[in-house]
């Protein structure tokens, strides 16, 4: 016993010991992982290049926004940029996609809302889509413009499932793409008279409003009869022409699996024709500005691409215009930043918007049929790298999650991911020692 009672008060001391120890340890833990992941987030920042290049102020550009939020479905909205300043805006809708200027002044704008009750043979609540003409003259940036004319339809779901494309024909004719049910429509005077399905060329599914299938997002106008299509889902471009169906596709199907080769197109939007068998590309998920050319076996390839603009790597670039002047507008979508670049790949303009932009048109002329090929005048070294970036899967998704969910700026890559990973399992791990050592 005697010995019992010696060794008793040395074994309380070392018990309170190893009692702080744990407790400073966890908070160790703890404090180590945030702090990891500060120190990466302020290192970036710190040494983040300048976006946001000031130019000429009479540049004038209209922009579609889809959003921020989960999904890229809150907040959108369609704006009108002098030089770095938004002019006016209309913010109505929970998306905006494509944007174009009319002749008469008025913009024509893909849209979408969730969160509706009229469905039609959809169960409550479903979503709308359509496209919207939008009285903007004379607006200033203290009022709100109005929305003079509109096409819309129910669909079982906002997800995957949008008009994102719109082309006007002639007076209240408009051709359109719906993803939903995956097709091409003319609709004259509120009233549908021309209709190409996908399934004419594809393999559908059962129900393809049950599932993201082709997801067509784009359609230009090349003549009266020819439409240039992206098909994202397939990485294939189509021309389509009335009475005749599908004449060419770009980026045929070489495997057999129904899709194109991802490493030419992935997942692709807003096709520009500019002819001479040429066509300008937004390579979306190879986070690329291409180009396409037809070569003499009718074979299309790579011949100019650029993955970058102020230093700062594309990140789900979803357009690219050539303009007038022979530049190229870029929408960087999950950099939020759209930015207008030189033959040369120079940045002369640039602005970083505040949500996700969808697709932006320079005025006065805007998108259009026909352009400078940078291919022709080769200026910019054509790169062979066709990935990402994002070279770890898991994180990759993960920061494509945090992009679209919480906004976070262009800088923010997978290592910032990745440190944010280590200090919710240290702030855990570290948690645990502590609730351990009470």
């Amino acid at each position: 016993m005697p010995s019992e009672r010696s060794h008793s008060p040395l074994s309380g001391l070392i018990s309170y010991i190893r009692l702080i120890s744990g407790r400073r340890g966890g908070i160790a833990v703890i404090i180590a992982g945030i702090s990891i992941f500060i120190l990466s987030v302020v290192l970036a920042a710190a040494v983040a290049p300048n976006v946001g290049v000031a130019a000429d102020d009479r540049r004038v550009t209209i922009v579609g926004s889809q959003g921020g939020g989960p999904g890229l479905h809150d907040g959108g909205s369609v704006y009108q940029l002098t030089g770095q300043s938004i002019a006016w805006q209309l913010a109505d809708a929970d998306s905006y996609f494509d944007v174009t200027k009319l002749s008469d002044g008025t913009i024509l704008a893909g849209y979408m809302n969730g969160e509706t009750t009229q469905c039609g043979p959809y169960d409550e609540p479903c979503a709308r889509t359509g496209f919207r003409v939008i009285n903007s003259a004379g607006m200033n940036v203290d009022e709100t413009p109005t929305v003079t004319d509109e096409y819309s339809f129910p669909v079982r779901t906002r997800v995957n499932s949008e008009v994102h494309d719109v082309e006007q024909l002639g007076p209240k004719k408009y051709i359109f793409t719906d993803m939903d049910a995956e097709r091409v429509a003319i609709v004259d005077n509120g009233r549908v008279t021309w209709e190409w399905y996908a399934n004419t060329t594809y393999d559908e599914p059962s129900d393809p409003t049950q599932t993201d299938w082709l997801h067509i997002n784009d359609i230009d106008v090349i003549d009266s009869d020819r439409f240039l299509v992206s098909v994202r889902n397939a990485h294939q471009l189509v021309i389509i022409e009335r009475g005749q169906g599908v004449v060419e596709v770009i980026n045929k199907d070489q495997s057999g699996n129904g899709k194109g080769d991802p490493s030419i197109l992935r997942q692709q939007h807003n096709p520009q024709w500019l002819g001479n068998g040429t066509v300008l590309v937004a390579d979306s998920h190879n986070d690329r500005i291409v180009e396409l050319h037809r070569g003499a076996d009718n074979h299309w390839e790579v011949t100019w691409s650029i993955t970058a603009a102020e230093g700062v790597p594309f990140s789900w670039p979803r357009d690219a215009d050539r303009l007038s002047n022979g530049n190229t507008l870029i929408t960087d979508s999950l950099n939020k930043r759209i930015v207008e670049i030189n033959s040369s790949g120079a940045a002369v303009w640039s602005y970083q918007t505040q949500k996700v932009p969808y697709e932006a048109d320079r005025l006065p002329g805007g998108e259009r049929v026909g352009g400078v090929a940078y291919t022709d005048i080769d200026t910019i070294e054509t790169t062979a790298n066709t990935t990402t970036g994002q070279n770890i899967p898991i994180l990759s998704l993960l920061l494509t999650g945090v992009q679209t969910g919480i906004q976070t700026p262009f800088w923010f890559t997978e290592i910032h991911v990745a440190t944010g990973v280590m200090a919710v399992i240290s702030v855990i791990f570290g948690s645990g020692l502590i609730i351990k050592n009470r």
